[in-house]
């Protein structure tokens, strides 16, 4: 055991409801006063429990009052278990389960899914070539939950349409289609007047919980539980956590926020999110959702780098704080699975879920940011309704080699090798590459492997994330953070479109707008902006990594 995991596993460690926080403490001391002490002082633990929605400021005040329902939800929740079993046994004849959502929609039911071992397709793409592998994968035993918070995401609508279609292709009347789809979104969403038309089943969520806090909420738990979860020992998880939400001290999730604003007020303002391997699934992407989108703003935030694991590039660094997670640990075993981590966290997953909530609730306090809003979404979204009225702009590249386009700003190399080092040796000492792949996860999934090239390359922190669903979580962050960010976008030739049902433009339509809409979003802030364009996708990614593992240090 090194002397840095000794330490950790020496010092104090905050546990409660079997979650367990260990460093925070000595991440709290290396501020020059105490982060923790001062939220106590202002009773910000006692005041978060009671949902006071002035800890953030006068600002923040009116939309706080209407997104802390998260605080105790998971009682609220309660209510759905017997329509959840009721809506489970009149569709047990549809095994296959397929979740049309976005962001906070998608992200918690995936988590919670691959945690306890059930199949869940999720469909959080425009990719065509991804959907249309979901639409022909067993619609004879296939139910849709479709999860929109606004009930006007374009991607969730357009996966509706999609298997509308197809089940009417298939030869099933519109009433034997509707009974195939589960709705949910909030109170009076034009989702729920559409699923009204449907004749599709309804659950309707809670109206005072934002998307991104929405794990126990209908949007995390009606997915999963027709997947087959047992979703109310999550609720009892977070609800034996609860009772120490308001407590001074044994609260391990005021220990985690203190820690988070503490290190990202002195310097440590990137998070590499690391697996310890001990039993939680897929959380590291939930928890850059919710950190990403709730604190990057007014030019500050925090920024979570998902690392694929203990050993991969990216996981330290002087500006990053090294967070681990899992599952609880048996007695002795070392947390990190591998790592030094600054902070381990270790727990039941739905202990896991409040305990993140309250934790970037409470970061949002050190920070002065409001937690609950996203000013700096709606800007790709709006680049992309105007690009699909007006048409996609045509943009040459500067030079092509073999099979990749490339795009890159005046006085960039001209050559693919030259581009790449130019973007990581352009990061300095608080820079950080973003890698946006608007491609598809699963048959182009060997692009997830440029993120720890580039970062052993450049040895700055990289972040990956599949297009659009990185819109709706680090998107904000882009936009809104700190504007250190450089930004290499991925995007692949379509061989087979889809139509979007009822809409005149296709998946692959919708995909590029997408894409060129957040180029244009991030250009407008004058950071640097490389975009890849594969025109064979196979042949391309593997170029493609083939250059960067043979770039220069």
């Amino acid at each position: 055991m090194s002397r840095a995991t000794s330490d950790l596993l020496d010092g104090p460690v905050e546990a409660s409801a079997g979650l367990a926080v260990y460093g925070a403490e000595a991440v709290d001391r290396s501020a020059a006063a105490s982060t923790r002490a001062a939220l106590v002082a202002d009773n910000a633990p006692g005041r978060l429990a009671d949902k006071d929605p002035t800890l953030w400021g006068p600002d923040a005040q009116e939309e706080a009052k209407i997104r802390l329902g998260w605080v105790d939800t998971f009682r609220r929740s309660r209510e759905l278990l017997p329509q959840l079993a009721e809506l489970k046994a009149e569709l047990g004849d549809l095994d296959h389960v397929v979740l049309a959502g976005m962001g906070g929609s998608s992200l918690a039911p995936e988590v919670i899914a691959c945690t306890m071992g059930r199949p869940l397709t999720v469909l959080d793409t425009t990719d065509p070539g991804q959907v249309r592998a979901a639409i022909t994968d067993r619609l004879d035993r296939t139910v849709v939950v479709v999860a929109s918070k606004s009930g006007s995401t374009v991607e969730t609508d357009s996966h509706r349409r999609a298997y509308w279609q197809a089940f009417l292709d298939a030869g099933l009347t519109e009433a034997e289609a509707g009974r195939r789809f589960v709705i949910v979104t909030d109170p009076g969403s034009p989702l729920a007047a559409t699923a009204a038309d449907m004749g599709a089943f309804v659950v309707l969520a809670d109206p005072e919980v934002g998307g991104r806090y929405s794990a126990l909420t209908a949007f995390g738990l009606v997915p999963a539980a027709l997947a087959g979860v047992d979703v109310a020992a999550l609720l009892d998880e977070a609800e034996a956590l609860a009772e120490s939400l308001p407590r001074d001290g044994d609260n391990p999730a005021l220990a985690l926020g203190a820690a988070l604003g503490a290190a990202a007020t002195t310097g440590r303002d990137k998070v590499a999110l690391v697996s310890d391997g001990s039993g939680i699934e897929g959380l590291g992407d939930w928890i850059e959702q919710l950190i990403a989108e709730s604190t990057g703003k007014n030019g500050i935030g925090i920024l979570p780098v998902v690392v694929e694991g203990p050993d991969s590039p990216g996981a330290t660094g002087e500006d990053v704080l090294t967070v681990t997670y899992g599952g609880a640990l048996a007695a002795g075993a070392v947390p990190g699975g591998g790592v030094n981590p600054d902070l381990a966290v270790n727990g039941p997953l739905g202990a896991h879920f409040l305990a993140w909530e309250y934790a970037t609730a409470i970061s949002g306090v050190v920070l002065g940011i409001d937690p609950f809003d996203q000013p700096n979404v709606t800007e790709s979204k709006e680049n992309t309704n105007r690009l699909l009225g007006s048409g996609l702009p045509v943009e040459a590249p500067a030079f092509t080699e073999d099979g990749i386009e490339v795009h890159a700003p005046a006085g960039a190399p001209g050559d693919l090798a030259g581009v790449l080092r130019w973007l990581v040796d352009g990061l300095g000492d608080d820079g950080y590459l973003a890698v946006m792949a608007y491609l598809d996860r699963f048959a182009d999934s060997a692009a997830a492997k440029v993120r720890p090239l580039l970062a052993s390359a450049g040895g700055r922190p990289v972040t990956f994330g599949w297009g659009p669903r990185f819109l709706h979580s680090t998107g904000q962050y882009h936009k809104g953070g700190p504007q250190v960010g450089s930004y290499l976008q991925i995007t692949g030739a379509v061989s087979d479109d889809l139509p979007v049902p009822g809409k005149a433009y296709t998946f692959g339509e919708l995909q590029a707008a997408q894409a060129a809409g957040d180029r244009q979003a991030l250009a407008e802030r004058l950071r640097p902006v490389v975009r890849l364009h594969l025109t064979d996708r196979a042949a391309g990614l593997a170029q493609l990594l083939d250059t960067i593992r043979n770039l220069r240090p």
